[in-house]
């Protein structure tokens, strides 16, 4: 059955938001005239109401005398408690201020940009019957600003009007102006749309709540790294940045989910501690990381040939539709191996590179690759390409965010927040990302252990109960075949 409303808005109406009018550029003065004026001479009765009840007209006008002291108490006093009933409201309804702070800059921004008409007008003198000529707007974009979920939605007019192509590049003026992340622009019915993401750093998540499940992984409230459609995640960033602490995040995540996890540190760093937790599966020397790249290899080739030979194969389908689990191969710190590699080495490591970013999606083999700077050099041949997720953490150079997201228009900005920094979804548009947040003195070590027993009791207790199929029972055949 035909819901009338949901037909009617979609249909013949739609808010659209606040419309932009031009007496908002004085938006914050007149709320705050609004709060001030009434309170300030409510304020003054109560100071004079004594005098006023007893008000005599005649007897004033004859005998009238200036009360200084209770003239100067009164306009003292009701200033004082009119200033703080502003400051007041300033705390109480600082969302509505914001509100109203915005929808001021975007009425400001029409004017300073003249995004207006303007035309002499004949109008009527008051209280006469004569005219006079009169400046005034004639044309005044439609502009509708809302802010919902957390996001602002700024909709412009495409009314064909001479500031029309304009209107279409205002995004980065907004992001600015607004101290917002954009995140989409979209193109409704007669209307450009801009998504910003607002607050950001309220969408920040703890460790605890990133937990890989159904091929997706959270890491802001509104962000998530669906790796069976975005299947290779790139990390950059300097020192103190946090990137080490976002990938041991990711690795407690995947592991955690029962995923097969494999860790190169060339470099024999942090990651290289993790040998403790996952035996015979990290390795930092040049020949051990370079056997295990091959053995992906072969191990990523078998499966899909296993795949194939499945009874309800099925073309298209990846390696969850068969109940194999995932492979993840994290490698920090890989423009430095590369760099420690002969020209044959650096050759081969390469190939397996370009066939594990290549195939590994359908396969369930996926790439997180850090570096502090993502050269080109070594990710050639597109192999950077089909890094769709990437994340850069901390302070970057302009050629450093070039590399990680090639021509972008946005504005980077450095704020001294570990943790913080920039990441692309795989649609071109760079917003703020923050990383999960770490507590202080978290033991990394302790909770991946801690998440591997709950991983083995799971699969022990799902066994034991019968409710594996022999179809997963296969795919992990598979999986440890692939060791």
């Amino acid at each position: 059955m035909i819901n009338m409303s949901e037909f009617f808005n979609k249909r013949f109406w739609k808010y659209r938001g606040k419309r932009i009018r031009p007496y908002m550029r004085n938006n914050v003065k007149l709320a705050g005239a609004i709060i001030f004026v009434p309170v300030f001479l409510l304020s003054m009765f109560f100071f004079w109401k004594d005098h006023l009840i007893h008000l005599n007209i005649v007897d004033t006008v004859e005998h009238f005398e200036w009360n200084v002291p209770l003239i100067g108490k009164s306009i003292l006093c009701s200033v004082l408690i009119a200033s703080a009933c502003i400051v007041l409201a300033y705390f109480l309804l600082f969302d509505f201020y914001k509100k109203l702070l915005h929808r001021q800059k975007i009425a400001r921004m029409i004017f300073s940009n003249k995004f207006y008409e303007k035309a002499n007008v004949q109008v009527r003198k008051p209280f006469s019957s004569g005219t006079t000529t009169k400046e005034k707007i004639i044309y005044f974009p439609k502009i509708y600003y809302r802010v919902k979920d957390n996001y602002i939605f700024i909709r412009i007019a495409m009314d064909m009007s001479r500031f029309q192509n304009r209107f279409l590049e205002l995004g980065k003026d907004l992001e600015n102006g607004l101290f917002c992340d954009l995140v989409g622009k979209e193109m409704e019915e007669g209307f450009v749309c801009f998504k910003l993401l607002y607050d950001v750093k309220k969408n920040r998540i703890s460790i605890d709540e990133a937990k890989a499940e159904k091929g997706a992984l959270p890491l802001m409230k509104h962000i998530a790294w669906n790796f069976d459609k975005l299947p290779h995640m790139l990390i950059a960033g300097g020192t103190g940045g946090g990137k080490t602490y976002f990938m041991l995040t990711v690795i407690k995540a995947c592991a955690g989910s029962g995923a097969e996890v494999r860790i190169f540190d060339p470099k024999h760093a942090d990651l290289a501690d993790l040998e403790e937790v996952f035996p015979g599966k990290v390795y930092s020397k040049k020949t051990g990381i370079l056997m295990c790249l091959r053995k992906s290899v072969d191990g990523m080739m078998e499966r899909m040939d296993e795949m194939k030979k499945m009874p309800n194969y099925k073309t298209g389908e990846n390696y969850a539709y068969y109940g194999l689990k995932p492979v993840f191969i994290f490698f920090d710190e890989y423009v430095a191996f590369m760099d420690l590699l002969d020209i044959k080495e650096r050759n081969e490591a390469s190939s397996y590179m370009k066939q594990l970013v290549m195939l590994g999606r359908q396969a369930g083999y996926f790439l997180v690759l850090g570096a502090q700077r993502p050269d080109a050099k070594y990710l050639a041949d597109g192999i950077r390409d089909q890094f769709n997720f990437r994340v850069s953490l901390g302070l970057m150079s302009d050629t450093g965010y070039g590399m990680m997201f090639g021509d972008s228009d946005k504005a980077f900005v450095n704020k001294k927040v570990t943790g913080r920094g920039y990441a692309d979804m795989g649609t071109g548009t760079v917003f703020e990302f923050y990383s999960p947040f770490v507590p202080k003195g978290y033991d990394f070590m302790s909770s991946i252990k801690e998440s591997l027993v709950g991983v083995e009791g799971a699969q022990a207790t799902a066994v034991a109960s019968g409710s594996v199929s022999d179809q997963t029972a296969s795919g992990e055949g598979v999986s440890e075949a692939n060791d």
